[in-house]
Order: structure tokens, then C-alpha cells, then sequence
């Protein structure tokens, strides 16, 4: 799917094994979109999945990879996510559960209030458990890296032996990308070649991270990167095999879990007594995020409100679904149907820097719950645009005044950070995620391969590789979210301690390596000592 080029007519790639000649034969750049994902030695080739591509529209400049990974409603079984006897497949038939009973608790009386705050989910066990609380970190992952750095580049300078150690496959990546930073040709050529040696698609975590990075260095280096990433949209897996990829990821890390736990509980809290209630979510997807709400409800005491859902597109749900969001209206009326409550669909086939108020048709008496569900950092703030989208659209959708507003991200800091402390804080943040697929996935296996090549890997080379409005991945650490929610109007709406314990529980069933901390009001989810995910509300 991604791939690179070099110079004008050369390719670089990894196979599984570390290769012994990593040059590859000559191939014009015209050849680019058609030819760069067959050769068997590239991590970013079709190996496991020849000729099933087809092609992505060109019009389609804005793609939102990131927030689609959870929102597909492909059936998998335990047994081909995780080996063995795994924990995770004991719990996966529990989740979905958990999820519903969680809303229909938020949308219990006033009168249960006591009651629902201090009942543990039914898979948790009979003890709920409690927040992780502070706990001593490490440095910031990109400020414990740039020390590193730092003492080494000042022994290189008194001319001391260099500190990088001769296996560490890590402090060889940084020492690339400083190289690169500080532009250090020689230096740089050399220690990519000792670096394109010990990448492995199917190795270690920061073995196949590292294959990733490598690609988007040497892109970023000829200056290649913005046209790679607009080719690479016409290289997609076929529609049914993209979902396949983004609903495993989906299955085996409990991010986008997490965030449809949290917003979907704030959103049952906040409009527990409201009749009418509106929707809009500004990455619909398939809509899947809904199912268990709907559900819950349906059930609420004194009967089912009418739910009005508008629904926002992207180009990678589009591509996803194979079709319009035709498809999300007639899934959403079926499930109408189902759970015999009334439901409106809305579609807005625009992304979300497109959408306007008078778009949402906002009715009198209506209840908005508005949902970001790992999207908004895709759209460009003031750093980008001098009219400053992002916060545009905050305040847009305040003068709604939203009953609440839901906000799931990556807590990374990779908006406008320099490139080489963008490149530490990438490394120190994909190594966490690609160690947590390591629980419950073989390193061997295709499926594996293909989830980190199709669903992860073209967001690393577009942080590495693109600047400008070419670079759609700008991700903000919970801070700078919350001042940017601040000065659009908004304050912050308490999470649910209920929500909390039942994230905890539905933690232990993937590793105890995972963390669910609070802080400042968010939520935050992590692996070992880094934070990965943040969810908030507003109102």
C-alpha cells in the first residue's frame, strides 16, 4: 500500500527476514502507481494479497484513516484474532454486552443513580475495579529520546566513541532521523543501508516499526513524500478486504473500544430525560458506533426517544463501505426495527471541514449530542490555514449548544513539533501500539501483516514523510485540545465513573500491560507508561 520512491528511478524495500541486498533493481518513477507494491521485498507490497487492489478516487485529497478502524461490522471469531488459550477470546463475547449494559444503565432513572454508579458490569467479576492512579513515568517519550540523541552527537563532536549501540535497532532508527534533521547526507545514506538490514515485517515491535519508518525517512528525504501519499490513495486493498483489515485492528486493541465507551456513555448520561435526540457524528463510517446505544435507548424507562442521526463521510469509509452512505441509512433502519425505536438518518456526503450549520438542519427542541470520534486532528488548525479550520469548527458547532460533546484522540504531540522531535515522539508512540498487538497476535501472522501495512502503516510515513497541508496526521496532546475546546466556549462534562469501571474490566481482557488513567478531566488509555488514546466531553 505505501511505498517510496528514490531519487527518480529506484525503490527500497523489506522482506520478512532481514534482506542481505536491500537495492532493488531499477524502475522509472512513472511506474510508481502501478508497480511499486509487487515487488516481494517491500514492506509496503501486495505479498499476501496480490491483485486485490482497486482504485480510489483522485478527487478524494482529504483521507481520514485513522477513525475508521473501528467503525465496520465484519463478523470475526476469537479463534482467528488470537492463538492458544488467550484471556482476550475468553472476554470477547462479553464485550459487546458490556457496551450495551453500560448505556442502559446511563439511562436509568435519576432514582438508580446510586445504584448504577456502584453495580459492576456483568463480565467484570464482583469487585469493580478502580482507576489506575498516578503512577512515576519515564520522560516524555520524545524528550527521553532527544537526551539520548543529544549525548550523542556531543561525543561525536569531542570525538569520542559513538554511544549508539551496535544492536540496538531503536537508537540506530534516531540516529537516522537526526541525521536527516540535521542534514547529514553521508551520514544519513550510511545508516539507513545498516538500518534497511535489520527491519522485519514480521519481527520484533520495532523491527516492523521500524521497516515503516525507514520508508517515510528516505521519502522525506527526496522530497518525495506528498506525491507518494497522494499515489498511495490509488492502492487500496479491495473495499471488503480494507474493512476486514480496519474491524481486526479493531477487535484486537482496545483503543477505538475505549473511545466508543467513553463518548457513548457520556452521550446516554447527558440525555437520559430527552425526548428528542440529534446526533452528529463527524465520522459515521458504518455507523457501528450506535448499535448498543440504539439499544439502550429502547429500553430506557418511560419508553424510546426519537433519535435523529446525521452522518458525515470521509474517503476511506466510502472506499470502506464500497458505496454511499445509502448503506448507513438502511443499516440504521434496520436496526430501527429491531429494537422498535424511532430513528432519522441524515447523511452529509461531505468531510467534516466542509460542513456548515445550515447542512445539519438543527430543529427546535432537539438534544445535539455531537461525536469526534478520532477525527478532528485531520482537520488543519492555524498552522496550516491561516483561517484556522479546526478551531472554526469548534466554535461552529458550539453555536449549536450541544447537550454534549464527545472528543476521542491519539495523545500524540505531532501537529507543529519540529521534524526530528515529530520523529521521536512517532517512534516512542507506534512502539507502544505495535508492542500491544504483539499480545494477541502471532508476529507471524498474514492477518497481523496486513492490519499494521494497511491500517497503520501510511499514517507513519505521512507524519515522517509530509509537510504542509500534505500532512493530515496532527495529532495534540489533551492539553492543547482542551484549550482549544476552552476557547471556543465549551466546559468540560464529567465522565461517568461507571464508564470507568467498565473500560477497566473490558482492559483485563487483552493484557494487564494496558493502563486507564484520569487526568484533567480525560480519560486516558495507554500501554506500560505511554499514553496512546484520550477521551473528554463538553458542553
Amino acid at each position: 500500500m505505501l511505498s517510496h520512491s528514490m531519487g527518480s528511478n529506484q525503490f527500497f524495500g523489506y522482506t520478512s527476514t532481514p534482506p542481505s541486498i536491500p537495492l532493488m533493481p531499477n524502475q522509472p518513477l512513472g511506474s510508481l502507481k502501478f508497480e511499486f507494491g509487487n515487488s516481494p521485498n517491500s514492506p509496503f507490497s501486495t505479498q499476501f494479497d496480490s491483485d486485490s487492489f482497486t482504485t480510489l478516487s483522485d478527487t478524494q485529497d482529504q483521507y481520514s484513516p485513522s477513525e475508521n478502524l473501528s467503525k465496520f461490522s465484519i463478523s470475526y471469531s476469537s479463534s482467528q484474532i488470537c492463538s492458544g488459550g488467550s484471556s482476550f477470546s475468553n472476554c470477547h463475547g462479553s464485550i459487546d454486552d458490556a457496551l450495551q449494559e453500560l448505556e442502559t444503565a446511563l439511562m436509568g432513572s435519576d432514582a438508580d443513580e446510586d445504584e448504577v454508579t456502584t453495580q459492576s458490569p456483568s463480565f467484570s467479576g464482583n469487585k469493580r475495579t478502580q482507576l489506575v492512579g498516578a503512577r512515576p513515568t519515564r520522560p516524555h517519550g520524545a524528550q527521553s529520546h532527544l537526551i539520548t540523541a543529544q549525548k550523542r552527537q556531543k561525543g561525536s563532536e569531542r570525538g569520542e566513541p559513538s554511544l549508539f549501540p551496535p544492536n540496538n535497532l531503536k537508537q540506530l532508527l534516531i540516529a537516522c532521523g537526526q541525521a536527516l534533521s540535521e542534514n547529514r547526507k553521508n551520514d544519513f545514506e550510511k545508516l539507513i543501508q545498516e538500518a534497511r538490514g535489520a527491519v522485519s515485517i514480521s519481527g520484533e515491535p520495532i523491527q516492523r516499526l521500524g521497516a515503516y519508518m525507514v520508508e517515510g525517512l528516505v521519502a522525506r528525504k527526496e522530497a518525495s513524500g506528498s506525491n507518494i501519499y497522494r499515489t498511495l490513495k490509488c492502492r487500496e486493498p479491495e473495499s471488503k478486504d480494507l474493512l476486514s483489515y480496519m474491524h481486526l485492528l479493531y477487535e484486537i486493541c482496545p483503543y477505538l473500544k475505549f473511545g466508543y465507551m467513553a463518548a457513548n456513555g457520556a452521550i446516554a448520561e447527558a440525555c437520559r430525560s430527552e425526548d428528542r435526540i440529534h446526533i452528529i457524528d463527524f465520522q459515521i463510517a458504518q455507523g457501528t458506533q450506535w448499535v448498543t446505544l440504539l439499544q439502550a435507548l429502547a429500553a430506557r424507562p418511560g419508553g424510546p426517544p426519537h433519535v435523529r442521526i446525521t452522518g458525515i463521510d470521509d474517503p476511506v469509509s466510502k472506499y470502506a463501505r464500497g458505496g454511499s452512505l445509502e448503506a448507513v441509512g438502511k443499516r440504521l433502519a434496520g436496526l430501527s426495527e429491531k429494537f422498535k425505536i424511532p430513528v432519522e438518518f441524515h447523511a452529509i456526503p461531505v468531510f467534516a471541514p466542509e460542513v456548515t450549520r445550515k447542512m445539519l438542519q438543527v430543529k427546535p427542541g432537539e438534544a445535539i449530542a455531537v461525536n469526534f470520534p478520532l477525527q478532528l486532528h485531520h482537520t488543519p488548525d492555524e498552522s496550516v490555514d491561516v483561517n484556522n479550520p479546526r478551531d472554526g469548527l469548534l466554535r461552529m458547532v458550539k453555536s449549536l449548544s450541544p447537550k454534549v460533546t464527545t472528543l476521542v484522540e491519539q495523545e500524540s504531540n505531532t501537529n507543529t513539533t519540529p521534524f526530528f522531535t515529530r520523529f521521536l515522539e512517532t517512534l516512542d508512540f507506534y512502539s507502544a501500539m505495535f508492542e500491544s498487538i504483539d499480545v494477541t497476535m502471532p508476529r507471524d501472522r498474514k492477518e497481523r501483516i496486513n492490519v499494521e501495512m494497511h491500517c497503520l502503516a501510511r499514517d507513519i510515513v505521512n507524519i515522517i514523510a509530509c509537510e504542509g497541508k500534505e500532512r493530515v496526521e496532527r495529532h495534540e496532546l489533551f492539553g492543547k485540545w482542551k484549550s482549544r475546546f476552552m476557547m471556543a466556549g465549551f466546559r468540560q462534562y464529567p465522565l461517568s465513573s461507571y464508564v470507568n469501571s467498565v473500560i477497566s474490566s473490558l482492559l483485563r481482557c487483552y493484557s494487564e500491560h494496558y493502563t486507564l488513567r484520569q487526568k484533567d478531566g480525560a480519560m486516558l488509555l495507554g500501554w506500560k507508561d505511554r499514553n496512546l488514546i484520550s477521551a473528554s466531553a463538553w458542553n
